[in-house]
């Protein structure tokens, strides 16, 4: 039994964020390996499951717009929380006056993927646990359109549609067309917990499909 699964998703906007931006969001131009690992992981997961993204099929054409959106600047310090539970009088909110600024985002709109990816069995796995299983489940999930909580493209603002993949052929908006898309952020390496190290990949789109099987992943 094949292991692998093909996923449609679609929606109105996305935003795959690049790391060397720091202040205002912008987007790569197709979603990395990391975003399609996580829709994946929000319809099905499980600590003796692994997903590896091997295919990205671009179904509609690239295309960016941008958004100005009141942002907060500030997290809520777990110093004063610990401070206030102690008996402090530290304020435990933020100030919407003081701490919202407006920041720009270029986004991508009317974007639509098949994401083709299989898994595999960790070490995590119970003794009940086998891949026919885990793929009758997964499945079983698509097909009814079930998920742990709603996938995003990147935001939780932009909620992914998603639907099983059933066809035999899959189109891509560019059929005839070979695009460097310069280097990617392909995942995180959490081998050490005190040290979690950025993965990125050199992305190339061949014939509107972002290949990620064999690529080299540096650090």
């Amino acid at each position: 039994m094949s292991m692998g699964v093909r996923v449609r998703v679609w929606g109105d906007y996305a935003l795959f964020s690049r790391p060397e931006m720091k202040v205002e969001r912008c987007s790569y131009d197709v979603m990395t390996p990391s975003a399609a690992k996580g829709i994946l992981e929000a319809i099905y997961w499980r600590p003796g499951l692994n997903w590896i993204i091997d295919r990205i099929y671009v179904r509609k054409p690239i295309q960016f717009t941008s958004i100005r959106r009141n942002e907060v600047k500030s997290k809520a310090s777990a110093f004063n929380a610990l401070s206030a539970i102690n008996g402090s009088t530290k304020p435990l909110y933020l100030s919407s006056k003081a701490e919202i600024v407006q920041r720009g985002s270029v986004l991508l709109k009317d974007v639509e993927y098949v994401i083709e990816a299989h898994f595999e069995m960790t070490q995590k796995a119970n003794a009940s646990d086998n891949p026919g299983k885990f793929k009758d489940m997964i499945m079983r999930r698509l097909r009814r359109g079930e998920c742990y909580h709603m996938p995003c493209f990147g935001c939780r603002e932009f909620p992914a549609n998603f639907a099983l993949f059933e066809e035999t052929e899959i189109s891509t908006a560019y059929p005839n067309e070979t695009r460097d898309l310069s280097y990617m952020l392909y995942g995180f390496d959490y081998s050490d917990p005190e040290n979690i190290q950025p993965l990125f990949f050199r992305a190339e789109l061949k014939n509107g499909v972002l290949d990620v099987r064999n690529c080299e992943v540096i650090r």
